[in-house]
């Protein structure tokens, strides 16, 4: 069979953020994060820029959705379409995904991956119908986990030698969330299970997913 395109949809994301496909025109945002001495390690932003670098980077991301792997988003400033961030949903079948991000340095502080975060989810829950999501973070990254904690997941477990970034294996802590689960006492039912929470706080990039070349 014939793998199935996907669609990757405009969704907003609260706090004057949105989410939608890649543009050619959104690569500044990736000679910024080619700079981070970490999102090159844990995903296929080129670690050296250029033009060319960055048009492939936003190719990649088309021919995902193309072939039916995944839903890779940028997360924009909504009123300026000025892009600070990358989220994305890869499904693994049996109802079930994993998610990648990362935020531009100059973007930190604003909630940025947190929002985008709680929008894929609630959009994987309501419209894709899937029962589980997954994260995977490095046990050091304390910015990462308190985004993923506040969007609700909880953390199940330590996966030893997981994932290779920088040439070692290393650690992840997986982190889940379910369409059941009630997030601050209030049930799933009536999507609260993504609702926003305020503060600012620091993220630091989350590792896409063994597979997903994000």
């Amino acid at each position: 069979m014939e793998p199935q395109s996907l669609t990757v949809p405009t969704l907003p994301a609260g706090a004057g953020l949105e989410l939608r496909a890649w543009r050619i025109a959104d690569t500044g945002v990736l000679r910024e994060a080619a700079a981070d001495p970490y999102i090159p390690l844990v995903t296929t932003v080129p670690a050296e820029y250029d033009d060319a670098a960055g048009r492939a980077f936003v190719e990649r991301q088309w021919a995902k959705a193309g072939r039916g792997s995944g839903y890779p988003f940028v997360i924009v400033d909504a009123a300026e379409q000025r892009p600070v961030g990358f989220v994305g949903l890869w499904p693994k079948g049996d109802g079930r995904a994993s998610l990648g991000y990362w935020t531009a340095g100059s973007a930190r502080g604003r909630g940025v991956a947190g929002n985008g975060l709680r929008a894929v989810s609630r959009w994987a829950f309501d419209e894709l119908r899937l029962a589980r999501l997954e994260l995977y973070i490095e046990p050091w990254n304390t910015g990462s986990v308190r985004t993923a904690e506040r969007a609700g997941f909880r953390r199940e477990g330590r996966l030893r030698q997981w994932q290779t970034v920088g040439g070692e294996r290393r650690d992840m802590d997986v982190y889940a969330l379910l369409a059941t689960d009630p997030v601050d006492g209030e049930s799933a039912e009536g999507r609260g299970v993504v609702r926003a929470l305020a503060g600012p706080r620091r993220h630091l990039t989350t590792p896409v997913p063994p597979g997903a070349t994000g």
